[in-house]
């Protein structure tokens, strides 16, 4: 009896050693309201193969024409004084240029879009009075996968989102997802990143990495008990462990009926 308790014992440790903090900022004080500035709010700046949406306005119907696409011209006149590039978009190509109607290539790399609407007004203004340009990424996109319940690709329409909220379109991580090392994969400047955050803690909230950039990608990794339930190596870990239990029980009946 005193073995199979011994059994039962470990069992018990080997199960608690095993859970896992499913709770996220679980460092967070309850019942206390915190504030802190936010600091790490980047912008996203345009990267090379981005897809950008340009449109321009001005007084001119005519300039309209020129600096718009898809602008539907009847006659001697125009149907519209704007035009939809989100068919088509302006790719930057890999050395970070755009080419422009009447105005060529444009280098906007490494620009945020406010940086990029100042250029491109600018150099647009010389053919144009007073144009107001408006850009948006057509393909700003993150990528989650690993242990969540809906990995896939995700469009984000306002430009803007947190890993939070990237984990809340996957549906969420599953109960084996580790937590506390999530990988982040990100492209920039010509570089690959890699880093790895800890979303049990407060401190998450006040990483460059919170907010994320387009085509990022966030990996979740299992835990180790996932991992052994789908390695090739599994039927061999259940074989032993199935080997170790009998032997257990075999040495339990042998030394009760000895005793």
């Amino acid at each position: 009896m005193t073995i199979r308790a011994l059994f039962l014992f470990c069992i018990i440790i080997f199960a608690s050693c095993s859970q896992r903090n499913l709770t996220y900022l679980s460092d967070l004080q309850e019942q206390k309201t915190n504030t802190e500035d936010i600091t790490n709010n980047i912008e996203p700046r345009i990267q090379p193969n981005d897809l950008l949406d340009i449109t321009v306005t001005s007084l001119s119907a005519e300039s309209n024409i020129l600096f718009n696409r898809g602008v539907i011209q009847t006659g001697g006149g125009t149907n519209s004084g704007l035009a939809s590039t989100k068919s088509e978009g302006y790719l930057v190509d890999n050395k970070g240029y755009v080419t422009y109607p009447i105005l060529g290539k444009i280098y906007l790399a490494g620009l945020t879009k406010e940086e990029a609407t100042e250029k491109l007004s600018s150099v647009i203004g010389k053919y144009a009075k007073d144009p107001i340009v408006i850009i948006k990424f057509q393909n700003f996109k993150i990528t989650v996968i690993g242990e969540v319940n809906n990995p896939s690709t995700f469009s984000v329409p306002s430009e803007k989102i947190n890993i939070l909220e990237a984990l809340g379109l996957a549906g969420d991580m599953t109960p084996y997802g580790k937590r506390e090392n999530v990988l982040i994969i990100r492209e920039q400047e010509g570089q690959r990143i890699t880093t790895r955050v800890n979303l049990n803690s407060k401190e998450v909230l006040s990483s460059p990495y919170f907010y994320l950039q387009q085509n990022d990608i966030i990996y979740v990794e299992p835990d180790k008990v996932k991992a052994v339930q789908v390695s090739p190596g599994r039927s061999n870990v259940q074989y032993g462990l199935s080997i170790g239990l009998a032997l257990v029980s075999v040495v339990t009946l042998l030394v009760t009926q000895v005793f």
